[in-house]
């Protein structure tokens, strides 16, 4: 990786992209330092702190720890991401988007982006008027000042200033993308759970100082994380591949096909999809009942609990599976092999081809699957079973490990391919 970026660096062009995306970060680390008005930002922070187990923990960090301060960038990335799995569903369920994201090429899919775009603002503002109503109804926090609590005026600043923040952080991941060194909002999602670390760690020597974390426990904890790091590199690049041949064709006095080849078919296919639907659907429970008014007793040990974990373990199988079928679709497979003369061997083409590969993506999903539920799980246990208020921030620990190495590990292989473009001779040899 190191090595990537160095070459990467020489090239005066990929150089120019790495200082525009650094550029880029800047701007969206300054926007989450900056609150909103009319909110008592050191109130909401100890709000948010006690609800750190329901889904509003989970969106803290997603954003960097901007949703706990109410800044312009408090949503994050999250109505965009929401929006895009949104408008992916429906291309599958509506044959008009469908048409539109297959067959109308680059027009379609800039259709379709405009159509992202709108459904992001307008689940911004679904998530700003909710994110106002939390922060009204629990007046004894005095979340809101006094002096703007039953305004009209302050309602309508505080849910627009929300909703543009998310439309300003898609911008941003948009001209990483286009003038970037790429995958602009996986960079910005990146940014917000990486800017927590420091933190994280100045926390850690903290309660080895006072005595609350033994140094030998958070020795091991360290390297459970690397060990996790190794894990995710290793399934992330891990692939089926399933040997294809196409047959010989003669056409005029050349002879085409007669190759061997394979169909890779990725491990973890979903990636870290199925991880942050469960997390969504999973801390249901306790948010309802912090906005019920009871975030204490069970709620508050929510995301440390057994029943959380079973129930967490589930939820990553179903979407796994969920989201592979969406991805991957082997009659469709099947019949452009047929198509373009290919066949598995020891399978005919048609119909006993596609029931092979359904059969591949079945093992290798729930392989996938089972790897994603213990990067998630283990945390949890290790949080459940230590009773130790140091270890309580481990529940969504796996979750983070996972994006934050997903998206490193796509981000150099961005930058490898746009090396080999330039055919960099130092990268080449």
């Amino acid at each position: 990786m190191l090595q990537t970026l160095r070459n990467a660096w020489k090239v005066e062009e990929l150089r120019r992209k790495i200082l525009f995306t650094l550029f880029i970060v800047l701007l969206y680390r300054i926007g989450n330092a900056v609150p909103v008005p009319y909110v008592d930002v050191a109130n909401l922070t100890a709000y948010m702190n006690s609800m750190s187990n329901t889904f509003f923990g989970l969106m803290d960090v997603m954003s960097g720890g901007a949703f706990s301060n109410a800044t312009i960038f408090a949503l994050a990335i999250q109505p965009y991401i929401n929006a895009s799995i949104i408008i992916q569903l429906l291309c599958i369920a509506i044959p008009a988007l469908e048409r539109l994201s297959k067959e109308e090429g680059e027009e379609g899919r800039k259709k379709i982006a405009s159509i992202t775009r709108y459904a992001t603002v307008a689940i911004g503002l679904l998530q700003g008027f909710g994110y106002y109503m939390l922060m009204k109804n629990n007046g004894s926090f005095d979340i809101i000042r006094a002096d703007a609590a039953n305004s009209v005026w302050a309602a309508i600043v505080i849910i627009l200033t929300f909703t543009s923040g998310s439309a300003l952080v898609m911008w941003l991941g948009e001209q990483i993308t286009e003038h970037g060194i790429g995958n602009g909002i996986s960079i910005i999602l990146f940014v917000g759970i990486i800017s927590r670390f420091p933190n994280a760690i100045a926390q850690t020597v903290t309660y080895i100082k006072t005595g609350a974390l033994p140094w030998w426990v958070a020795l091991l904890m360290y390297l459970g994380a690397l060990a996790m790091i190794v894990l995710i590199v290793y399934v992330n690049d891990a692939e089926r591949r399933i040997p294809v041949q196409y047959a010989k064709r003669v056409v005029g006095r050349k002879m085409y096909g007669g190759q061997s080849t394979h169909l890779p078919m990725k491990v973890n296919m979903s990636g870290v999809m199925p991880i942050i639907f469960a997390s969504t659907i999973g801390t249901l429970p306790a948010t309802i009942a912090a906005f019920a008014g009871k975030a204490d007793g069970w709620a508050a040990n929510w995301n440390n609990s057994l029943i959380y974990a079973v129930v967490y373990l589930l939820l990553i199988i179903f979407f796994a599976y969920f989201y592979s079928t969406i991805q991957f679709n082997p009659v469709e497979v099947a019949n452009n092999l047929k198509k373009n003369g290919g066949y598995i061997p020891g399978f005919r083409p048609g119909k006993p081809t596609s029931e092979f590969i359904q059969k591949v993506l079945n093992k290798i999903t729930l392989f996938g699957a089972l790897y994603l539920a213990i990067i998630a799980i283990v945390p949890i246990l290790i949080s459940h079973f230590s009773k130790s208020a140091a270890l309580t921030g481990l529940s969504i620990g796996g979750t983070s490990i996972i994006i934050v190495v997903g998206v490193a590990l796509e981000t150099v292989r961005a930058l490898e391919a746009q090396l080999l473009m330039r055919n960099y001779k130092g990268f080449l040899s």
